[in-house]
């Protein structure tokens, strides 16, 4: 089993051959300029890697883009061997990567977040307090009983 900083170094030498080889190399209109590798990781044996990508479009583009993947797994695993220059090549899988949809329901939470705090900001302006403006009792104002004990 390698070490997890042999893997970390392999994972980031397939992220960055990978994404150059989508970029120059391969000419299959589906892999556009719209594919994006975002990640990419090994097991610790070093014989699987498996490779995050988003594709920044609607529907159709993101099944476009990895059917496109598939097909060009095997150029890409030979570009990934002749370029790390291990002994056995870890065969690639490609995963669509959900950080963007997380981004956006994020995004609209936070936004919901927002109205809501507006509508409190709104419902607060020129409200009063219910004790007034400071409804602590203060020392001064305790009366004493007839015993000396503070009454409350």
């Amino acid at each position: 089993m390698a070490d997890n900083a042999r893997a970390k170094r392999l994972a980031d030498l397939i992220r960055e051959v990978v994404a150059q080889k989508l970029q120059r190399g391969i000419k299959d209109p589906r892999l556009g300029s719209h594919v994006t590798i975002t990640d990419t990781r090994v097991t610790g044996d070093l014989r699987e890697a498996t490779v995050f990508y988003t594709v920044y479009g609607d529907d159709e583009e993101r099944k476009a883009a990895a059917a496109g993947l598939e097909s060009a797994k095997g150029i890409l695993r030979s570009e990934v061997g002749r370029a790390a220059g291990v002994k056995f090549t870890p065969t690639l899988t490609f995963v669509a990567d959900a950080l963007p949809d997380t981004a956006r329901t994020i995004e609209d939470l936070l936004d919901k977040a927002r109205q809501s705090d507006q509508k409190v900001r709104e419902a607060a302006t020129g409200a009063t307090y219910a004790a007034g403006a400071d409804p602590y009792r203060k020392p001064a104002d305790d009366e004493t009983d007839t015993d000396g004990d503070a009454t409350e």
